[in-house]
């Protein structure tokens, strides 16, 4: 019987160890935290937890298009929204502990033994957890990451912040300033402004969610905006400290912003180091993530890694993917490597950004020859009835075959209506296809096939 260990149990640990006791190994996940790991307990789980509370509010505070509006207040006085952060934090906190424990017991049901504990390399097939020595065949590495800290705004716990801190504080922040405009800055930055949050976002670019596409992130920032959000874009923080009851985020030209608290989102660093790796000859890049093939594979044949100590894709799906195929490939079984243009992402903002796929940035510097229509989504009858009015539907296809390369889809759920798209990806369909394929009226995944519709007729192939 293989024995196999694997380094943490987030998503790339405990997916790849169904797999591997499904196949008939001798599994033991070796976690510090708790089944689920951070993506459980602390990240993932948590903050679209609380995402999906911010949703709710915000849908409500703008439903007086709709003829709704709240009353219930003193002597007739229309009432209004107040988020119970005291309820809201205690459910986002019971719900991953909740969700850690169907982990632990998917993992048992399956004969996974769980060891508790920090792990590290001795040997190349020697994994200790403490004084315990456990032999390995096989060895996954799935450590995960932790919040990059800037120089000068290290984070107290009370009113500077990493995102991992914010669900133990004792009530709704009055003035937040958060720095980093990215997917969790961006993401937590419109969810405290729709719980009632006084909210400053900190760019150092020159618009929020500088990596994704230009045209989602457009809409986005002026959703924000109007919301009351105050975009500070092209300034960068240099450093935070504790002003009486509140903060002062310094920026580098000098500027001061203050506010009741500071969430940092500046990034993420892998768990690489202190774990043995150097000593057993696996790689690890300049910034100390953990270099892999498409098959999951180290710089040591019978090591592997998954996750966010990988760099790649820094998303639980995709930790879960890397792990399952290290397995297979491990375990002797056919395998698929990593396809990366089959990967779909989203933004869980309101509304939410998801894409798969070719992107607008590299038909623009033509690295894709392709063809493009951007639907927005005031124009779909559900979205009317509903009272969405911001977003879109884009796609991709070539110009000659009419193959769906890729899209992004900017709406409420769109995690949920990007999956017509990356099966239209993964299975190499045609607009055609698409376009013939039956969508339920009204909905918004009609924009899907109406805008492939417009990709067939108004480009013809």
């Amino acid at each position: 019987m293989t024995r196999i260990v694997i380094i943490g149990g987030g998503p790339g640990g405990y997916e790849a160890a169904l797999v591997a006791a499904q196949l008939g190994a001798d599994v033991t996940v070796v976690e510090r935290d708790g089944p689920g790991g951070a993506c459980v307990l602390t990240d993932c789980v948590p903050s679209k937890t609380l995402i999906a509370t911010s949703t709710r509010m915000a849908v409500m505070s703008e439903s007086e298009r709709l003829g709704l509006r709240f009353s219930g207040g003193p002597d007739g006085i229309v009432g209004g929204l107040e988020a119970d952060m005291a309820v809201v934090n205690k459910r986002v906190k019971d719900l991953a502990r909740a969700q850690s424990f169907d982990v632990a017991e998917r993992l048992a049901y399956e004969e996974v033994k769980i060891v508790r504990g920090a792990a590290r390399l001795v040997e190349p097939h020697v994994v200790a957890v403490g004084d315990r020595r456990m032999q390995a065949d096989i060895v996954l590495l799935a450590t995960g990451a932790t919040p990059r800290v800037l120089p000068g705004a290290e984070p107290d716990g009370e009113r500077i912040l990493n995102w991992r801190q914010l669900y133990d504080l004792p009530a709704l922040p009055s003035d937040l300033i958060v720095v980093g405009s990215g997917v969790t800055g961006a993401e937590l930055a419109g969810a405290y402004l729709s719980l009632g949050s006084k909210v400053t976002l900190v760019s150092s670019r020159d618009r929020i969610l500088p990596s994704e596409d230009a045209d989602a992130a457009s809409v986005l920032q002026d959703v924000f905006l109007r919301r009351g959000m105050n975009v500070m874009s092209r300034s960068r923080a240099a450093g935070v400290e504790r002003s009486g009851d509140g903060v002062v985020v310094t920026l580098e030209d000098g500027t001061k912003v203050e506010g009741s608290h500071c969430l940092m989102t500046v990034g993420m660093i892998p768990n690489t180091a202190g774990i043995g790796l150097e000593d057993v000859g696996v790689r690890c890049d300049s910034r100390g993530f953990v270099e892999v093939d498409k098959v999951s594979r180290t710089s040591v044949p019978h090591i592997y890694a998954a996750g966010d100590c990988t760099g790649v894709l820094m998303l639980a799906s995709v930790a879960g993917m890397q792990g399952r195929i290290a397995m297979w490939h491990a375990l002797g079984e056919a395998v698929q490597p990593l396809k990366l243009g089959w990967v779909s992402s989203n933004i869980f903002t309101d509304p939410e950004v998801a894409s798969v796929g070719v992107t607008q940035q590299m038909v623009d510097a033509a690295e894709v020859n392709a063809r493009t229509v951007m639907l927005p989504l005031f124009t779909n009858a559900r979205a009317k009835m509903q009272g969405f009015e911001d977003g879109f539907v884009k796609l991709f296809c070539r110009p000659s075959t009419g193959i769906v390369l890729g899209g992004v889809i900017v709406a409420p759920r769109a995690s949920e209506l990007i999956l017509g798209v990356s099966v239209a990806v993964q299975q190499h369909l045609t607009v055609e296809q698409v376009a013939h394929t039956f969508a339920v009226y009204p909905s918004l995944s009609g924009s899907i096939t109406e805008a492939s519709r417009r990709l067939m007729t108004e480009h013809a192939y």
